[in-house]
């Protein structure tokens, strides 16, 4: 089994999109961002940093499993966590129709919400 648990609540409507993502050795990935709704992924190959809002930042690898709730939550990493070899996962994301499915935060607002993301070693 890759992933169990039980899904958050999807947009009504709902729109479905499946990606391949494809991150160079040591890419950041996506500025902080958010979608409108959840995300599922698999991790093809490679290691990819994960962190969402209010949770420490994970280290995702070849054959594991990862998802995000969306709506309100930022998505702060999705780096390629390899500084030798691509990383390469597939995503199925569900949004809004008509709302974008990836948004990116601005500063003054990750400012704001600095008190919501978890602590980071130093």
């Amino acid at each position: 089994m890759l992933h169990h648990g039980a899904p958050p609540k999807l947009p009504d409507p709902a729109e479905e999109m499946t990606a391949l993502i494809e991150l160079p050795p040591g890419d950041p990935g996506s500025p902080p961002h958010r979608h409108s709704g959840p995300v599922y992924g698999y991790m093809l190959e490679g290691e990819m940093i994960f962190e969402l809002e209010g949770e420490p930042a994970r280290v995702v690898r070849a054959g594991e499993a990862f998802w995000e709730p969306g709506g309100d939550v930022i998505h702060y990493q999705a780096a390629n966590n390899l500084s030798d070899s691509w990383s390469r996962f597939v995503v199925v994301m569900f949004c809004v129709p008509g709302v974008p499915m990836l948004t990116y935060v601005g500063d003054e607002e990750l400012e704001a919400r600095r008190d919501r993301r978890a602590p980071r070693p130093n």
